[in-house]
């Protein structure tokens, strides 16, 4: 992995750990540490990305607790509020990149953009897609529509972020945000969610960009790093 493994100095002169719920959420292997009261902590976004990491990586009997907790949760049931003590930090996605000198070519459907000042890319990320893999904090940015199952990756929007990730991945590092909100079941967060709260400008993670395949993952970041 290319450099990109620490957080970025903020404008604040003052670093801040990353916190990434699904992050912590995803780092044990196995079902063994995952207990009744444990799960049920978690909210339905939480429960449904916990699940599809399951999936990904063989743990078939934690995923099938996801989901079966999933069927018989109240309707009422809700994602927990992301905001925790940080409501008066999160802004909207276009200010943010804003603050990070990145003006969007389309403030209401870009997920990424580049700075101008040093043609460095910034990524937004949803906050629930972290996941801890091999000790890093990671993140799928982008994935080609196999079987109609990503639509988004089709969009202008999409196509703009494949297009940064391409650069991104021939640079020593890029920028990452991170989107909080709630996800809405069925549909990528980058095209539609239940809720967007916005983005934490105390966070802000360098990342190495990398292509997997046909995918790209950004990657930061220490297992035992504060935070997680």
């Amino acid at each position: 992995m290319r450099g990109g493994g620490a957080l970025a100095r903020l404008p604040a002169e003052r670093q801040v750990p990353v916190s990434v719920d699904s992050a912590r959420v995803f780092g044990a292997r196995g079902a063994g540490p995952w207990t009744a009261e444990r799960l049920d902590k978690l909210g339905r976004d939480e429960l449904t990305q916990l699940g599809a990491n399951a999936d990904r990586l063989g743990e078939s009997e934690l995923a099938e607790r996801c989901r079966e907790i999933l069927k018989s949760a109240p309707k009422g049931r809700r994602e927990k509020s992301a905001r925790g003590d940080r409501s008066g930090r999160l802004v909207p996605r276009s200010r943010a990149f804003a603050s990070r000198g990145v003006h969007l070519k389309d403030p209401g459907r870009s997920w990424s953009g580049v700075r101008k000042a040093d043609g460095k890319v910034v990524f937004a990320m949803w906050r629930a897609s972290v996941i801890l893999r091999e000790g890093a904090c990671a993140c799928l940015l982008w994935a080609p529509n196999r079987d109609g199952a990503r639509p988004w990756s089709d969009s202008e929007a999409g196509r703009e972020r494949l297009e940064h990730c391409k650069l991104a991945a021939g640079q020593d590092a890029a920028e990452g945000l991170l989107v909080h909100g709630e996800a809405l079941e069925g549909w990528l967060p980058e095209e539609r969610a239940r809720s967007v709260l916005g983005v934490d400008l105390d966070t802000l993670v360098r990342l190495a960009v990398q292509a997997q395949g046909e995918e790209f993952w950004g990657v930061w970041g220490k297992k035992r790093a504060e935070g997680l």
